[in-house]
């Protein structure tokens, strides 16, 4: 049975060969692309399960790439894992605003760009649906009907903004949220959220929520995230 397939947009020759030699080997389809004209004509023609994403492109560099893909109704949930050599905080934040997945910086391990792709294809195959009522991680259980939180069975006392950021951590575990998109999430329910805030909140929220808040990791630069 076939795996996912995956468009890998990249123009350094050697990177792309090692990436689709790895991932061949991991059972995915592959297709791949060296600039960001073709790949995002690719996109459109194939509809693949993920992309892999450089950022540094000839043309239309990675993160206009993005941009397009993100907008376009029939584009827009595929996932997007940014690929780049700079590693610089700016970039990875403007990725991820644009609307990217995840990230990974050069050089990486083949098994650790494996692991990455496996995490944001299962995240994508799960539920987000608002619906969803009840969720659980670690020791954490949220309750969004009962606007309740526990830890280890023991109440845990949220402000609004607190339990919508939690809320929103915990729908994605692992995804790396920036504070830009926390501030939308969120929208200063209780208090007016900004960048400066949002630390400040999380502060407040690891506090509150004890030793589960070490759960709560920070990506040094970009935001926040909950730990898979």
């Amino acid at each position: 049975m076939s795996k996912e397939h995956i468009l890998i947009i990249e123009d350094e020759a050697d990177i792309q060969e090692l990436i689709q030699f790895n991932l061949e080997k991991e059972g995915y389809r592959i297709t791949a692309t060296l600039t960001g004209e073709e790949g995002v004509a690719q996109v459109k023609a194939s509809s693949p399960d993920l992309i892999l994403l450089d950022l540094m492109l000839p043309g239309i560099d990675g993160f206009e790439v993005c941009r397009r893909l993100k907008s376009d109704t029939e584009t827009k949930k595929i996932p997007i894992v940014m690929l780049t050599a700079k590693g610089e905080d700016t970039d990875i934040v403007s990725g991820l605003e644009l609307g990217a997945d995840d990230y990974i910086t050069k050089p990486f391990q083949p098994r650790v760009l494996i692991a990455r792709i496996r995490s944001v294809l299962r995240r994508t195959h799960q539920d987000f649906s608002e619906d969803v009522s009840l969720m659980s991680i670690h020791n954490i259980i949220l309750d969004t009907s009962r606007f309740k939180v526990t830890v280890e069975g023991e109440p845990v006392d949220l402000t609004a903004t607190e339990f919508y950021i939690l809320k929103l951590l915990m729908r994605r575990p692992g995804w790396v949220f920036t504070r830009g998109q926390i501030i939308d999430a969120v929208k200063g329910t209780d208090y007016p959220v900004t960048d400066r805030s949002v630390d400040v909140q999380i502060t407040g929220l690891r506090k509150k929520l004890q030793s589960a808040g070490s759960y709560i990791e920070t990506v040094r630069g970009v935001g926040y995230r909950l730990k898979e």
